[in-house]
């Protein structure tokens, strides 16, 4: 195998596509954001990216076989229904049916009731997150990073490689920032390739800290920045604070917010609320270790940022 092998699975066109980036880093953030996009939207494998800079390992499925590890491409249409607004949608158009029937039993007036049902859907759409978009998301993600520093650049090249193939020109790399402590509110910070880019960040309730992170951005997210800009490629990095402790959903949440605002589309978050919840226990016995002095999270070293 070569170095950096990319197997091409499909080359659907893409809709102005935007980027997406979410490799494991900090509490798990972007590959939770991103794997959460992959669970509510329709999508397409594209590509697979196989490196030696991966670790010695294959990854084994539920029917016991066994894939090379790798970082995946998939096509995302973000105009297409989640599954849940899929079931919200046949049991609503169920219920309309059968309101259509009592409401209409001698022939009345189908164009009002039309009109009517066309008013319930759109505002259904808004409700559920179906919102029409003109753009697709080139959704990156997978379960390791590069293991040395000329991987982490080399991978970086071939990621923004196939984004080319694919006519992209803007990306946000998603990921986590270590607070060192557990938190209840998780802001998002951001980074950018270019300073004309903050400013709808900043409307979006990014939060832009001088000298944060601290040790700045490591990994692809950080050389997504980097490379990504001097190809052109405008890009943000979006990081959502996280205690740094532990899986951290709720940060992938806000940091997905943030990314609706921007590209103008809307997602389902109940699938991570509930994974929010199940953390909920995890982190009130983190908590009594702290008060009473048990228990010490890690070290400062161990919490800098890696995308």
């Amino acid at each position: 195998m070569d170095p950096i092998d990319i197997e091409t699975l499909a080359d659907p066109d893409l809709r102005d596509p935007v980027l997406v980036e979410g490799l494991p880093g900090v509490g798990h953030v972007g590959k939770l954001a991103a794997e959460h996009l992959l669970e509510e939207f329709e999508s397409t494998l594209v590509r697979r990216v196989y490196a030696d800079e991966f670790p010695p390992q294959v990854d084994v499925d539920d029917d016991g076989v066994a894939s090379l590890t790798c970082a995946s491409f998939h096509a995302v249409d973000l105009s297409s229904p989640t599954p849940t607004e899929i079931e919200d949608e046949e049991d609503d158009e169920g219920a309309d049916a059968d309101a259509e029937d009592d409401a209409l039993p001698d022939g009345g007036d189908a164009d009002e009731g039309d009109e009517a049902e066309k008013a319930d859907e759109e505002e259904k759409d808004k409700e559920h997150g179906t919102v029409p978009t003109d753009r697709d998301l080139l959704v990156l993600t997978g379960n390791h990073q590069a293991g040395s520093n000329k991987g982490h650049y080399q991978l970086t090249e071939a990621f923004l490689d196939v984004a080319e193939e694919f006519g992209v020109e803007e990306a946000y790399a998603l990921g986590g920032v270590p607070t060192g402590e557990l938190i209840e509110e998780h802001n998002v910070l951001g980074a950018v390739s270019d300073a004309d880019l903050t400013d709808s960040l900043s409307d979006a309730g990014v939060e832009f800290r001088g000298d944060e992170p601290a040790g700045g951005i490591v990994g692809v997210s950080g050389l997504l920045l980097g490379l990504g800009g001097r190809r052109g490629f405008d890009v943000a990095c979006l990081m959502g604070e996280t205690s740094g402790y532990l899986v951290d959903p709720k940060s992938a949440k806000a940091v997905l917010e943030t990314l609706e605002q921007q590209l103008d589309f809307r997602v389902e978050f109940a699938a991570l609320e509930k994974r929010a919840e199940e953390m909920e226990e995890v982190v009130g016995k983190i908590q009594q270790m702290q008060e009473s002095g048990g228990g010490a999270g890690p070290g400062e070293e161990e919490l800098r940022y890696i995308g």
